[in-house]
């Protein structure tokens, strides 16, 4: 016949025209079908089905625990991935520690440094009050006997060939300093009572670490003797010293031979009481045509040694040995971790086969067969870390039969067909749970009020300083100030830099310390910051009607600049002067121009 007889098409061709399921859905699917990240908060709305993938009806099962076992080229595929990250691992924790050492060295350098200018200062006196006709020589043989002299600065007036009243004097070591401070100030030197007190330091943090180097040298019962007389040994001093207690440490400083000392030395004792006693028996005790100089040890042991020259590192084989066990355990705290976000209590855990647990909301297929089997051994070579995140389908070929599950009593034996190549599809966005929502909800909101305010203070603080001040009257009535912050803010805006040339010293001395010499000495000093044109000294009587009130000693200098004014008193604010904190501060102009020295 010349006409075409058309034909039904077979069951075998519409199975084979048929497009699969998983590759029409990619197709319907929209560009974005892979999720951004894993979910771990799903709310369940219905039932969920046990398919062929799931060899248990538990949650690592239904993950993908029960994974196919793996040729020998992926195993050592995957050696060869966890010997590259364990590499990696290693490599990142031995550059931690690195720098952690490095960083602990600076600080400990840091440390070290601020110690060693701390025991320089706490080396120096400051003598005032000296009679201009004494010499360097004078001061050394007086300063001489608490100890081994480094330096002696006298301050040299150029015009009038002498010095200026005033001298600072280091000593070797702290001891011999402390000593002459308390012992030497108002002794009778050229027919005049010197000063003796404390070098101001320009360092005020460095109070702090003197006052940990006096305390760590509390924890020794340890004193310091000065004076000794050459031909006197350490035995001739111990012998001495023992009548007061039992001694535990005996040594005089050697000199530069070696039958020689530098006349000091230190005694430990074995308890507080004996030291105490030592000190107050001994000092200025007349031994061998000498008189001592007793006195408590204000530094421990070794003080001044300074840091050891070299620096402790640890052995490349164990650094290298501490940073694989630190990367073992931050892998075993990952997988842990893991663990927890999945809601699994332990990845390598057996799971439980149908026929012993029962999830609720799951739903079995219902298919009927006689044979039974056992679950298929999970492989030990299969990596725990390997579940994916819910929501996910890893594919998978598995080559093993069938699995067929005994039946719960009054329900239909389950049987499991091999699993089949599952395609990545996509999953929508997660619902999360209310209360999730709620707390949620709450952190953004107050994000936004936060972000709302500060943007309203900045924007009002903008507002603020571009704006012109009001010109009329009727501007400036009408001009209104609200909240705390504009107000703040105008107020900044109104306020005008004072500008003065004085400086004014509080705290600096006591009324009993204050003499003829104090006005040179702090011009002189203030001369450091430029031009000082005066200083006046002014005693404050805090009432008029008591003879014993207290007086306030207040310093003024003023210089020729502004700017030299603002340098000394952010110089000498915070500084210590003979044990006394200095308050520094700008004074105002008009007040001292008018002779008013109570502001």
């Amino acid at each position: 016949m010349n006409g075409t007889m058309a034909m039904a098409p077979t069951n075998t061709q519409q199975q084979n025209n048929a497009e699969p399921p998983a590759k029409k859905l990619r197709s319907e699917g929209n560009p974005c079908e892979f999720l951004p990240g894993p979910i771990y908060d799903l709310n369940q709305t219905g039932q969920v089905v046990a398919g062929p993938g799931a060899k248990y009806l538990s949650l690592p099962g239904i993950l993908g625990a029960g994974l196919p076992k793996i040729n020998s080229e992926q195993q050592d595929a995957v050696n060869r991935a966890k010997k590259y990250a364990m590499e990696q691992s290693i490599k990142m924790v031995l550059m931690k520690q690195t720098l952690a050492h490095q960083q602990q060295q600076m600080a400990s350098q840091r440390n070290q440094v601020q110690r060693q200018q701390a025991l320089a200062l706490m080396c120096r006196v400051y003598v005032g009050s000296i009679s201009f006709e004494l010499k360097e020589d004078t001061i050394r043989q007086a300063f001489l006997p608490f100890g081994p002299i480094k330096s002696i600065n006298m301050s040299w007036d150029p015009v009038t060939q002498k010095h200026k009243g005033f001298a600072f004097v280091e000593y070797e070591i702290p001891e011999a300093a402390q000593l002459a401070l308390e012992q030497m100030n108002g002794v009778m030197i050229g027919g005049r009572n010197i000063k003796v007190v404390g070098r101001p330091s320009n360092m005020p943090q460095a109070q702090s670490v003197i006052d940990e180097i006096t305390e760590e040298s509390k924890h020794y019962n340890r004193i310091y003797i000065a004076s000794i007389h050459q031909d006197l040994t350490e035995e001739d001093i111990k012998s001495v010293f023992e009548a007061f207690g039992p001694i535990t440490y005996c040594k005089l400083a050697q000199g530069s031979s070696p039958h020689r000392h530098k006349g000091y030395g230190f005694i430990e004792y074995e308890t507080m009481q004996s030291a105490l006693e030592a000190i107050a028996s001994m000092n200025l005790f007349d031994l061998g045509g000498q008189y001592l100089r007793v006195g408590r040890a204000i530094t421990p042991p070794n003080a001044l040694m300074g840091p050891p020259s070299g620096t402790s590192m640890m052995p490349t084989a164990a650094a290298v040995a501490a940073a694989a066990a630190t990367a073992k355990i931050q892998a075993m705290d990952a997988v842990a971790s893991n663990a927890v976000a999945l809601g699994l209590t332990k990845l390598g855990a057996t799971a439980q086969p149908l026929l012993n647990q029962a999830l609720p909301g799951i739903a079995r297929p219902s298919i009927t067969s006689t044979t039974i089997m056992a679950p298929p051994t999970i492989s030990n070579a299969v990596a725990p870390a390997a579940i994916p995140p819910p929501g996910i389908a890893i594919p998978q070929t598995l080559t093993r039969p069938p699995a067929i599950i005994q039946p719960m009593p009054g329900q239909p034996t389950v049987v499991i067909p091999p699993p089949a190549v599952v395609a990545p599809t996509a999953v929508g966005a997660p619902i999360v749970p209310a209360a999730t929502t709620t707390a949620n909800t709450e952190i953004t909101r107050r994000a936004q009020e936060q972000a709302a305010h500060q943007k309203q203070q900045e924007e009002l603080q903008k507002k603020l300083l571009e704006e012109t001040e009001p010109q009329t009257l009727q501007q400036q009535e009408n001009m209104s100030i609200k909240g705390q912050s504009a107000r703040h803010l105008v107020m900044q805006k109104l306020m005008r830099k004072v500008e003065s040339r004085v400086v004014i010293l509080r705290n600096m001395v006591a009324p009993e310390d204050v003499d003829e010499s104090l006005q040179e000495e702090i011009q002189d000093e203030c001369s450091k910051f430029g031009v000082v044109e005066r200083v006046i000294i002014y005693n404050e009587r805090q009432s008029e009607d008591d003879e014993d009130v207290e007086i306030i000693v207040k310093i003024f200098v003023e210089f020729a600049q502004m700017t030299e004014a603002e340098r000394a008193r952010d110089s000498l604010n915070g500084r210590y002067f003979g044990g006394r904190l200095v308050k520094g501060e700008l004074y105002d102009q008009a007040l001292f121009d008018n002779n008013d020295f109570s502001g």
